[in-house]
């Protein structure tokens, strides 16, 4: 037996222990387990090619802002292999592919607003020949350009006013007098940088012509009804003419939730054109360059507090940098502002976001999606508060929480009804033995010239559902066939967080099956239609119940044929173990589902789910945009070498609330994954752009993710035991986003560590992220500075000249 049978048997018979155990609750692996570690998974790149198959690749503009004076393309057509060549005069409909506004162009049309965005499309016999033929696009014989001016950053576009949607305004209260009443103050500016989503497979796309103008697409994307929706729009077709199917997706993180459309649109429109299929898929570093991340953000704050550290009033402006387009920056900045409170009381708030149009790649959804931006202000502000009243933070906090039945209504007005934050704190903090541990840091620094250590706890409250309420919806089918074994299709898409092994194990648990007995189907939007992308962490809140509907409707017909064949009343039937029981008797489900067949008992039932409770008033930034909230907390210790900058993650011991899980496996797998994506984000993934507008960290030789040597040795992650009091499927919470907020603690516990270099300074260090050895070694420059004397108010920003961004260095050589 060779290792990948050997691989498959094991799972095969991890999977057959639901024959004795329900399938909810139960740590099974992930349905293609071992696929992904044989390498027979198969991807949208992996799909066997059909014969006369051409390959695209883009050709990207060379200035971040300019007109196009003139296009020859003759060179381009003339390159060995070349069979097409298209521009935008080629899109027969709508040259679009924005996910809300139109103002995202699948091909310039007589300007470019990005550095690397698409100007037209190279269609060869190969993928190298497509490519070395897109590359003529950096020649001036083949593009001529009249450079316009380029607005690069956030602050730029803020002191210009240059918007991509108008700001969001929340104010409660009377925060403005409420600071200035208060007995301490805090002020200052704060930044944090993007993040690039880095999914192993990057963006791909496969489109097959189909008779009667239709098109069949394949594509590794979050959002199948979306790229269905704007292919047909490209071509000015009804949408049943495209059919999106997505199998898998190699990670996609929300980098595959608007930004896969320009994708699907170039192989489509190509393979109407040449009535051949075409496959586009883009190098990793035209992916960088064309596609837009997680959202940098700047930041000024102002606090007034009491001398338990309690707030009193607080402000925050946040500036987003949104890139050329609005993509969907407008629910990423009203994430931001739902999210400013984190788990923490404001009676009197006043936040602002402003989405800045910039001359950069489109900034569009991260793991997250702005949640994390709004909330890590927040922060820093409590750990900037404890600093200054000389207090340890996790009592800062403590006295922040939201309460139960007071102090429990957010900013925008929904009540916090389902609180467990304190009781989860409180196991951590024993469990971590954090307070002992911060008393033996500081004896360590105490002693250390140049390792110095930081601890620091930061906790979470999470809202769950997508802000825009109608996305709050989904459906799926399910077929039982006569053997008894059944079939699952649903609107969520599989990215490798499991979403098709809960739906698979909510239905077997419906039927009472081994979940070798239910599987899940590539997503179709033949299947399920009008599908919302899978994304806000609500895959199998949405998916998992509508699939639970349609497998209800069936269990329902097959109790009332079993009540009759075995006797008793329908209500009284259970399904457990591969048997359906009812009046003391037992038969096999197979041989019911047969009965049913023969009786002519349907036996497919769709099923639909709408989140209640939620609605949104996007005018006044208020109501009740999250079914419930995800809760965790996390407490990280770090040592910094002094001299290089240098840092390690020495232990991180992390508790998060997922309700009742329904596959402890893999929620742990989430957790432990965005911590450490999180952690990434705020430590080493720097994403910055010279002086012309290039994205200079386009590839994994320049941009730094963190690698499996940056998990801590002493990783102790936990589920914290808890029930949804909504009535989610099967009381389980969402558990994709709400983690990556934890390593918080990691950022923080480095600000402790260099706060450690000017002992007794009264405050906080001013560390920006990521934090990145420089910016750590900035930062301990800044404490030196401070402690020899220099006011505070020199260094209450954390904004770096010394990077190369805030420099305007041009290092292209």
């Amino acid at each position: 037996m060779n290792r990948q049978t050997e691989a498959f048997v094991h799972q095969q018979a991890k999977r057959d222990e639901a024959d004795t155990q329900t399938a909810i609750g139960v740590p099974l692996p992930h349905e293609s387990a071992a696929l992904h570690v044989s390498g027979e998974a198969t991807y949208t790149d992996d799909i066997p090619e059909l014969q006369q198959t051409l390959h695209a690749a883009l050709g990207l503009s060379r200035h971040a802002h300019a007109r196009i004076v003139s296009l020859d393309l003759d060179a381009v057509r003339a390159a060995p292999g070349v069979v097409a060549v298209l521009t935008a005069d080629d899109i027969p409909g709508e040259n679009n592919c924005g996910p809300v506004l139109h103002d995202d162009p699948i091909l310039a049309d007589g300007e470019v607003l990005y550095l690397g965005q698409p100007v037209f499309i190279v269609v060869a016999q190969s993928h190298e020949l497509a490519r070395r033929a897109a590359a003529l696009a950096k020649s001036d014989d083949v593009v001529r350009y009249e450079p316009l001016e380029a607005v690069l950053t956030a602050a730029e576009a803020k002191a210009k006013k240059q918007y991509v949607l108008p700001p969001l305004h929340l104010k409660r209260g009377a925060p403005a007098g409420k600071i200035a009443q208060a007995p301490h103050r805090i002020a200052g500016t704060f930044e944090v940088g993007g993040q690039e989503q880095f999914y192993l497979e990057g963006q791909v796309a496969y489109a097959v012509p189909k008779e009667m103008d239709g098109m069949l697409v394949y594509s590794s994307t979050q959002h199948p009804s979306e790229m269905q929706h704007v292919v047909a729009h490209m071509f000015g077709w009804p949408t049943h003419s495209v059919l999106c199917e997505c199998r898998r997706m190699g990670g996609g993180f929300g980098g595959k939730e608007s930004q896969s459309a320009l994708f699907a649109c170039a192989a489509s429109l190509a393979a109407h054109k040449l009535r051949r299929p075409v496959k586009l898929r883009a190098d990793r570093d035209d992916d960088f360059m064309i596609t837009g991340k997680r959202h940098d953000a700047i930041y000024e704050y102002e606090a007034g507090f009491d001398d338990d550290g309690r707030i009193l009033g607080a402000r925050v402006e946040i500036a987003l940098r949104a890139g050329f387009s609005a993509d969907l920056s407008g629910a990423v900045a009203t994430r931001a502002v739902c999210h400013f409170d984190n788990a923490y009381y404001l009676s009197d708030v006043e936040i602002v976001a402003l989405p800045c149009k910039t001359n950069t790649q489109s900034n569009t959804a991260f793991r997250g999606f702005g949640g994390p931006q709004g909330a890590l202000v927040m922060e820093v502000m409590m750990d900037g508060i404890a600093r200054e009243l000389k207090r340890d933070p996790l009592d800062v906090r403590r006295v922040n929480f939201y309460g139960i039945g007071e102090r429990n209504v957010t900013p925008y007005g929904q009540t916090v009804e389902d609180n467990v934050i304190a009781p989860l704190t409180d196991e951590l903090i024993e469990s971590s033995g954090y307070l002992a541990r911060r008393d033996a840091i500081a004896a360590f620094n105490a002693t250390s010239p140049v390792l110095k250590r930081g601890i620091a706890y930061s906790p979470v409250k999470f809202g769950i559902s997508f802000n825009v309420p109608f996305l709050n919806q989904a459906g799926a089918l399910v077929h039982v066939y006569k053997d008894g074994s059944a079939l699952v299709n649903h609107g969520g898409t599989e990215m490798g967080q499991g979403l098709n092994t809960k739906v698979a194990q909510v239905v077997a648990s419906v039927f009472g099956l081994p979940l070798a007995r239910v599987r899940v189907t590539a997503t179709d939007t033949s299947k399920v239609a009008n599908t919302s992308a899978t994304a806000a962490s609500t895959g199998s809140d949405l998916n998992g119940k509508a699939a639970e509907a349609a497998a209800q409707t069936i269990r329902e017909r097959l109790a009332s044929l079993a009540a009759k064949e075995l006797g008793g009343m329908a209500g009284d039937v259970t399904f457990v173990h591969g048997e359906v029981r009812a009046n003391g008797a037992a038969m096999p489900f197979a041989q019911l589902v047969n009965a049913a067949y023969l009786a002519r008992i349907q036996l497919w039932s769709d099923g639909f789910y709408a989140t209640p409770k939620v609605h949104w008033d996007a005018k006044t930034l208020t109501g009740h945009p999250f079914y419930y909230f995800a809760y965790g907390a996390a407490v990280s210790e770090v040592v910094i070498d002094t001299l290089t900058g240098e840092w390690k993650l020495v232990r991180a011991d992390v508790l998060h609330d997922a309700g009742q899980s329904i596959n402890p496996a893999i929620d742990l797998g989430q957790v432990e994954g965005a911590f450490i994506q999180g952690m990434g984000w705020l430590t080493t993934e720097e994403l910055w752009w010279n002086r012309d507008g290039r994205l200079m960290t386009h590839a994994p030789s320049t941009y730094k993710i963190p690698a499996i040597s940056d998990t801590p040795d002493a990783f102790n992650v936990k589920l914290y035991g808890n029930d949804n009091v909504e009535p989610t499927v099967f009381r389980s919470k969402a558990v994709g986003e709400p983690p990556l907020l934890l390593p918080f603690s990691v950022f923080l516990a480095i600000r402790d560590a260099v706060a450690a270099t000017a002992p007794g300074a009264a405050h906080a260090p001013p560390l920006r992220a990521p934090a990145t050895p420089e910016a750590i070694l900035d930062a301990i420059g800044a404490m030196q500075t401070l402690n020899a004397g220099t006011p505070a108010a020199t260094i209450d920003s954390a904004a770096s000249p010394a990077s190369p961004e805030a420099a305007g260095a041009d290092t292209t050589a």
